[in-house]
């Protein structure tokens, strides 16, 4: 038992988790793939046309994905930020880091396709809703905290001062999500609830789920890769960073 503990702690170095993510990659990302490819199908070709919303509903299997991820990518880029906050270890700025553009890209993709459905349904691109209001600043403070980092020259000062900002945005994430709750908003309710029957065609739901795990496995690749590329940029000094490259640069 203590022996897996250690080799699970022994991945807190940069140097250990630098051939495990390039292990990991391919696998999620063929997952991505795999789950995207169903989820497309499903969604756009097998489920039946929503009897209010027509064809323009399909919307849902990138909307609501990417929006899951957006909130859930901030709680993760958080945690690793607040750990990193309180035991100064390198691989959990690292990893806030890496975290933080693709967390962005999910809260335009919910933005945008939010406006794409929002004309045909509300007749506007946009109305200053609650939830709609949470979700931009989301994405203000993604973009808040890669300009803060990208603004301090000294990685670990720059990983404490984006951990502050982004420990408190966190404080938005379940304004984003119980918005619909809170205030009587333009947006609609959720569909999908883990106490309540979900409130749509079960192919329209499995598509959708496809399609979330498609952006968790793609997420997860895209982190894993960006971080790889992290290490070696801030440990570039380092004996083992040369050992890499010199021997990435003999293959």
């Amino acid at each position: 038992m203590n022996n897996r503990l250690i080799n699970w702690f022994k991945y807190a170095s940069p140097q250990s988790f630098y051939p495990l993510a390039g292990k990991l990659i391919p696998w999620f990302a063929a997952a991505a793939v795999v789950f995207g490819a169903a989820g497309l199908w499903l969604g756009l070709a097998v489920a039946p046309t929503d009897f209010q919303q027509g064809e323009g509903y399909r919307i849902i299997f990138v909307h609501v994905p990417a929006s899951w991820m957006s909130m859930f990518i901030y709680l993760v880029m958080a945690f690793w930020a607040g750990l990193g906050l309180a035991y100064n270890t390198r691989l959990s700025g690292m990893m806030a880091q890496a975290l933080a553009p693709t967390g962005a890209l999910m809260a335009f993709l919910s933005l945008w396709t939010g406006a794409l459905w929002g004309k045909p349904m509300w007749g506007t691109w946009w109305v200053w809703d609650a939830r709609l209001t949470s979700e931009l600043i989301l994405l203000f403070l993604y973009i808040g905290f890669i300009a803060l980092q990208a603004s301090i020259d000294d990685p670990r000062r720059a990983d404490k001062a984006g951990a502050v900002l982004a420990l408190v945005g966190v404080v938005n994430i379940p304004i984003i999500y119980f918005s619909v709750k809170w205030w009587n908003t333009l947006h609609q309710g959720s569909s999908v609830s883990l106490t309540k029957s979900p409130s749509m065609a079960a192919l329209m739901l499995w598509g959708m789920l496809l399609m979330a795990l498609a952006f968790w496995m793609y997420s997860i690749a895209v982190a894993l890769y960006r971080v790889r590329g992290i290490m070696l940029e801030r440990e570039r000094g380092s004996e083992w960073v040369k050992g890499v490259l010199q021997a990435e640069g003999t293959k």
